[in-house]
């Protein structure tokens, strides 16, 4: 599984958990949330954690929707993550709300990595659908869009390129349907529900559902997009680059 960093406070947790659990690949980035906590020396200290393992870039992105959230630095911030993962050939996991049409332009006009990069929880429209995946893109369906209230996300993935399909619960957030929840858990401290990573079996059945096709072949498809993408971080190799990254 892959497991985001998001900012430079949780880095650490995520390459520990990737150093306690075998099979967690760490991903390591800037969510545009947090960009207006950034350090000096965030770009340092990434390229730092990338040096420490196998790992992605990510969840980086952009976001026009969060209120109160600035804009500015957003790009900027997202930009130099692009450059970096393109220069290290690693793959790239990608937050976009409300910034399809920039995000677009932006991933044009700059470097991508050769394999690839994912969209996390995807929620663009279906015409943007063939100019990102032409550009490299994955797209990642969530059980968050299991939700009836969710009916214009859903049509959108039956229109996904089948090889570049991937599935996600965005643990601990992105809650199921109560009806679909597998695995019902709550916060310790707060007893906010949160949503529990093995409900990934109920996203598989619920995306077999929406595609009309058996589960096992869904995941079996699932599984050869997941390692096109993110195979080589299992493979053991380092995340080296042929040049210098920043």
């Amino acid at each position: 599984m892959i497991v985001n960093g998001s900012c430079e406070a949780d880095w650490p947790q995520v390459l520990a958990l990737a150093r306690a659990q075998a099979l967690v690949i760490p991903s390591f980035g800037y969510h545009p949330w947090y960009v207006q906590e950034r350090s000096p020396r965030w770009q340092a200290m990434l390229v730092q954690f990338l040096d420490q393992a196998p790992s992605a870039v990510g969840e980086i992105g952009l976001d026009r929707w969060k209120p109160g959230l600035a804009y500015a630095g957003q790009e900027e911030v997202f930009v130099t993550q692009l450059h970096l993962a393109a220069e290290r050939r690693l793959p790239v996991s990608i937050h976009c709300l409300q910034a399809w049409g920039r995000l677009l332009d932006l991933l044009r006009e700059h470097p991508r990595p050769a394999g690839g990069f994912l969209l996390h929880s995807y929620g663009g429209p279906r015409e943007m659908i063939a100019p990102l995946a032409g550009l490299g893109a994955y797209f990642s369906f969530p059980g968050y869009y299991l939700h009836d209230r969710k009916a214009r996300q859903r049509e959108v993935f039956r229109h996904v390129p089948p090889d570049r399909l991937l599935l996600e619960t965005d643990a601990p957030d992105q809650l199921l349907p109560d009806s679909l929840n597998l695995h019902p858990l709550a916060d310790a401290r707060t007893a906010q529900p949160l949503n529990h990573p093995a409900n990934l079996a109920a996203v598989y059945q619920g995306l077999a559902s929406l595609l009309g096709e058996p589960v096992e072949n869904l995941a079996a498809r699932v599984e050869q997009n997941f390692l096109r993408l993110f195979g080589r971080l299992r493979s053991g190799a380092g995340n080296e680059s042929s040049q210098p990254t920043l």
